[in-house]
């Protein structure tokens, strides 16, 4: 079968698609990729349908060799990337031909590239995704939540696009700056004492080493929890982007990997447009929060799922 086969897969290099969205209820994690804004535009470049399987690329280091004439669009972490040794522009979507040696060298800002490729990555769906998730061994290349690894086969059909296109500049962040993450508050809030959630704003956090695909993990002033009411003494259901305050004091954001119930009060969350930008922040950089109303980063997701074709 035609496709990319790997050469060198880098520190971890995952297939992923929207996730599974509709088995949270068994205990499943949704998965899909750690930035969606970096992903949407991958497949845009090549006219890919919402969530069409991609490749996420943390940290770089990735080989390819490929099989087939195609094309393939690459955005997020500022990565150098060459075609048999020719420099190509990220942000951007070039053709490949048959033979020909695809490299992404390590990120220079940014931890996350996603390779798109026209009509996705073919591999067999589990609950309705190929997104892996390593914790629970589903999705995959091979349906076991295994990482790419030498030797493997990312099959996809050739076809053929015409002229360079890439992402405009105003949607290309810099990933080298310290992000204003938008907070919708809400959970348990309010049972925080008002001096607490103002110093949760006014604080400088940093991202802890410990941070993978399940949670950012925050480092700064621990926050003084508050006692819990009777009728919160126990866990509930949580989604993507929910600041969880443990009882060190230091907040939890959760991600795509997240488990779908948790017992720790929660501060709100965190914009949905905004967890991609967090996702990119490597350890010790530092992040800030700002509040957000509901109203207005519902209009926001509504627009952008609208560009994107949601």
């Amino acid at each position: 079968m035609r496709g990319f086969e790997v050469l060198q897969p880098g520190p971890l290099s995952l297939l992923q698609d929207a996730g599974r969205q509709h088995a949270q209820h068994l205990g499943v994690s949704p998965s899909g990729p750690a930035d969606m804004h970096a992903a949407a535009w991958a497949n845009r470049l090549l006219g890919n349908r919402w969530g069409t399987p991609l490749l996420e690329v943390a940290l770089g280091g990735l080989s390819l060799r490929c099989h087939c004439a195609t094309w393939v669009a690459l955005c997020g972490a500022q990565m150098a990337v060459s075609l048999d040794g020719v420099a190509q522009q990220n942000w951007s979507r070039f053709a490949v031909r048959a033979g020909q040696l695809l490299q992404l060298g390590y990120a220079s800002s940014g931890q996350y590239a996603y390779l798109a490729v026209i009509g996705g990555f073919i591999a067999t769906p589990q609950l309705a995704s190929v997104a892996t998730q390593q914790r629970d061994g589903l999705g995959g290349l091979h349906g076991d939540g295994r990482a790419l690894q030498a030797g493997d086969l990312l099959p996809c059909a050739a076809q053929q696009l015409n002229g360079v296109q890439s992402v405009p500049a105003v949607f290309q962040p810099d990933y080298r700056q310290a992000p204003v993450l938008r907070l919708i508050q809400g959970g348990d809030a309010q049972i925080f004492s008002e001096h607490e959630r103002n110093e949760f704003f006014a604080r400088d956090w940093q991202v802890s080493s410990h941070s993978d695909r399940m949670g950012a993990r925050l480092q700064g002033t621990p926050l003084v929890l508050p006692v819990l009411p009777e009728s919160r003494q126990w866990s509930q259901g949580v989604s993507n982007g929910a600041v969880q305050v443990p009882a060190d004091g230091q907040p939890i954001v959760l991600m795509a990997d997240r488990q779908s119930m948790g017992g720790y009060p929660l501060l709100g969350w965190v914009h949905p447009l905004d967890l991609g930008r967090l996702a990119q922040c490597p350890a010790r950089h530092a992040v800030r929060f700002a509040p957000v109303t509901l109203a207005g980063a519902q209009v926001e997701l509504l627009r952008f799922y609208r560009f994107f074709g949601r």
